[in-house]
């Protein structure tokens, strides 16, 4: 039972219709702006000042990060457990990540991030995984004391809600993604969110190559800067709006079917993940005492071990773990102040959660008795003594430490 996929209907197709008749697809040309619109909406909803569409989640990470002058020499902490864009944003403006633990909420350890902080570390890269947020008051709170930025990847999180606040809208700056697995989706596309008008105007800046602004009443950030370009366009904008309306549907159904997978859970004595805000839960994980547990219960329909899923376990991010770019010269552990260090084990905690927790789908897209018939299975739970060791197998055959820059 799948939840990746969000469905794109009627409402989607008109809106693009729309768009395409104006027959200009280009923003900040003609009137009714369908990405102003929605950019101006989705502050609205998240209390965001301000919000700025953008091609990609992984742009928006890079763009946040240069808004707020995050560059060369500068640490950022990245948890070893997300989508590897996050590492690599980073990178993408001449900053170096630096891994941290996950604790048993599957989301960045407080107490790990501590650790790790040196002289030379800028920002916090919080990363709400599967829905799950993170501790923010706990990272605010370290970040404040140590004059760190909080820049929240909230890609897998729009819509999610930390006590009385959006992610991403909580830290210094947030990312969202819409590309096909997430909340929200129109294929691909993100969201840069800001709460700092020079921050916002040097976002603007950096996703459209450095244009003067392109006639936009911005603060003066100490003049126009060479960019990227990183724009979405307004057929992408006109089918945001549309997803925008259905997003608070989808959450409710996320939370609704919360409460009915959770209670067969309970009934079947599963250790359910602890959450950082239960009130708002909209995703659900089970950790066990061992890994052959873990592997047992993946053969669920709901089910997915943490650990197979590898293209989120950071030991299989070669290209980071090495140290390699598109040139020798534009590398940036070249221009880091200290000697950065990687290797496979370097966050063996992460791993050990990872190889015994598995994340249980909600099955959003299905009727409730549909979800309630697949999560009966989970009251009967197999005794401990009955399981059969399995072969354990890594997600790549092997991992190996990397090597040295």
């Amino acid at each position: 039972m799948d939840d990746a996929m969000q469905r794109l209907g009627v409402r989607e197709w008109l809106a693009a219709g729309h768009a395409i008749a104006r027959h200009d697809l280009r923003r900040n040309t003609g009137r009714g702006q369908f990405c102003a619109r929605f950019e101006k909406r989705l502050a609205q909803m998240t209390g965001a000042r301000r919000v700025l569409t953008i091609n990609s989640g992984t742009s928006a990470l890079t763009c946040a990060l240069a808004a707020l002058g995050v560059g060369p020499g500068d640490e950022v902490l990245v948890p070893a457990y997300t989508w590897m864009s996050s590492a690599a944003a980073p990178l993408h403006v001449g900053a170096v990540p630096v891994f941290v633990d996950i604790d048993e909420t599957l989301t960045m350890d407080p107490n790990d991030i501590e650790r790790k902080i040196t002289p030379h570390t800028r920002a916090i890269l919080p990363v709400h995984m599967i829905n799950r947020p993170c501790d923010m008051d706990r990272i605010l709170g370290i970040a404040r004391r140590h004059k760190l930025f909080v820049v929240e990847d909230a890609c897998q999180a729009v819509g999610v809600r930390y006590h009385d606040k959006y992610c991403g809208a909580i830290g210094d700056a947030g990312a969202f993604s819409f590309n096909q697995q997430k909340n929200m989706t129109i294929g691909e596309g993100g969201a840069v969110l800001l709460n700092d008008e020079k921050a916002y105007a040097r976002a603007y800046n950096y996703h459209d190559i450095g244009v003067a602004f392109r006639n936009m009443s911005l603060p003066d950030t100490g003049g126009v800067f060479v960019g990227m370009n990183l724009r979405s366009n307004e057929l992408q904008g006109a089918m945001l709006n549309a997803q925008l309306n259905r997003l608070p549907g989808r959450i409710e159904k996320m939370r609704r079917r919360y409460e009915v997978v959770r209670e067969a859970l309970e009934k079947g004595g599963y250790s359910i993940a602890p959450h950082n805000d239960p009130s708002n839960g909209v995703a659900l994980a089970v950790t066990f005492e061992t890994e052959v547990e873990a592997v047992e219960f993946s053969k669920h329909q709901l089910a997915l071990r943490l650990y197979d899923d590898s293209k989120h376990v950071y030991t299989n991010w070669d290209a980071i773990l090495e140290k390699r770019t598109f040139h020798p010269k534009m590398n940036p552990w070249a221009w880091a102040k200290r000697e950065i260090e990687y290797s496979a084990d370097m966050c063996e905690k992460t791993l050990d959660i990872l190889k015994r927790s598995c994340r249980v789908a909600l099955g959003e897209r299905y009727p409730v008795p549909v979800v309630k018939y697949f999560a009966q299975k989970f009251r009967t739970r197999k005794p401990r003594e009955e399981y059969v060791e399995p072969v354990l197998a890594s997600p790549r055959p092997t991992n190996k430490p990397a090597r040295a820059a």
